[in-house]
């Protein structure tokens, strides 16, 4: 468990929603927030997030959707309860699970979600094992593959639910792939950071039964201009919005 010497305080979606994070341990960005921000939840849903972390990503989608259960899936301890913490904090409902996805706990496997999200390591096991930090190693490159990410989500979700996970664009085949014959409806939204530049990274949507064909959006811009100029923010009104007031992200070209 984290002293409290070793955390900060952190404010997130302008202050809505505040956070206790490690202070040399992995510390959520903008990256969880956008994850969040993209799904279609309303109020009586339920959302399972694998892999929570500290809480970000669930906690920014409780905060703007009132009215939601949340249930987290964390492997390492101390992150868990500092999700925990974090949810007792913002007096969130969240429930936090301290497991390895690959093999839930009886009573979770029994549970079926509307929304699961995830944000898993965006990088293949082992890239970052010398990282000082155990917990940012595993949060960097963890050892489960995106397949198994996939199919336990797959598992967990009620007839039509929904999927959406954030990750490197060079591995969206992986995840691609690990749909087929578990999720339809794939739809694919891009990030890049400026405008000519290529997406960094990309958040996959998928259905649980979903019958319609594959769509791949047009990118989202995250900053204005087409280069870092002065060390003030330069983020779109959109992601802006998404950052400051909780809002969500429209998809372009949203059915």
């Amino acid at each position: 468990m984290f002293s409290d010497d070793q955390l900060t305080q952190n404010a997130f979606l302008g202050g809505r929603l505040t956070l206790f994070q490690p202070r040399d341990g992995y510390r959520a960005g903008v990256d969880p927030v956008l994850l969040a921000s993209v799904v279609p939840a309303r109020a009586g849903q339920s959302v399972l997030e694998l892999g929570c972390g500290a809480g970000a990503a669930i906690l920014s989608l409780l905060t703007r959707v009132a009215g939601m259960q949340g249930h987290g899936v964390e492997l390492q301890p101390d992150y868990a309860d500092l999700a925990c913490r974090n949810a007792a904090l913002n007096e969130l409902p969240l429930d936090v699970t301290c497991a390895d996805l690959s093999t839930l706990p009886n009573a979770l496997r029994q549970q079926r979600f509307h929304h699961v999200i995830a944000n898993p390591p965006y990088y293949r096991s082992g890239a970052h094992s010398q990282a000082r930090d155990m917990g940012r190693s595993v949060a960097l490159g963890g050892d489960t593959p995106l397949a198994t990410w996939v199919e336990v989500a797959a598992r967990r979700l009620l007839p039509k639910g929904y999927l959406h996970i954030i990750q490197r664009t060079d591995r969206l085949p992986e995840l691609i792939t690990a749909c087929e014959g578990r999720l339809g409806a794939l739809e694919v939204l891009p990030l890049a950071a400026r405008p000519g530049r290529a997406p960094d990274l990309v958040i996959l949507r998928a259905r649980k039964e979903g019958k319609s064909p594959f769509r791949l959006h047009a990118p989202q811009i995250l900053h204005q201009g087409d280069r870092h100029t002065a060390d003030i923010e330069s983020y779109v009104a959109e992601i802006r919005s998404v950052l400051r007031d909780g809002a969500a992200l429209k998809w372009p070209d949203a059915r």
